[in-house]
């Protein structure tokens, strides 16, 4: 992630992709710590504008965190989080929605509404109606 933050893609990627192999070959393609990594993968792509590859391992990331921790865990809500922002930057609005809404909420029944995490995905949700809002008018 030090690599990722001084913008040297390439070493951060190899990396990603090293500790994503070992994690699969350790852990197993479906174990929550293999999800963590397919989202940092995912999430540094993003950063470069590689969206077509960061996709696939976002709804992956999502689908192993639901089957192994439930849809209502922490780590979970990250991913939809983590994936309706992705849909936002690319002006998916219809594809975010849904997402931010079922992350919200399950944000505010577990960590009330003054927590962080669930007032961050509140301003991006807001910002993302709005957003919706815009393109109708």
């Amino acid at each position: 992630m030090l690599y990722q933050k001084q913008g040297k893609y390439g070493i951060a990627e190899s990396f990603f992709e090293r500790v994503l192999a070992a994690r699969e070959k350790q852990l197993g393609a479906e174990h929550p710590a293999t999800a963590a990594s397919l989202n940092n993968l995912a999430s540094m792509y993003v950063l470069q504008g590689r969206y077509a590859e960061a996709e696939p391992l976002f709804k992956r990331a999502l689908v192993i965190r639901e089957r192994q921790l439930g849809a209502e865990h922490p780590d979970t809500t990250t991913c939809m989080h983590n994936l309706a922002v992705f849909y936002v930057l690319q002006g998916r609005y219809a594809e975010a929605e849904p997402l931010f809404k079922r992350a919200l909420a399950i944000r505010e029944r577990q960590f009330g509404t003054e927590n962080p995490r669930t007032q961050i995905t509140r301003e991006n949700y807001t910002r993302l109606l709005q957003l919706m809002k815009q393109n109708e008018e």
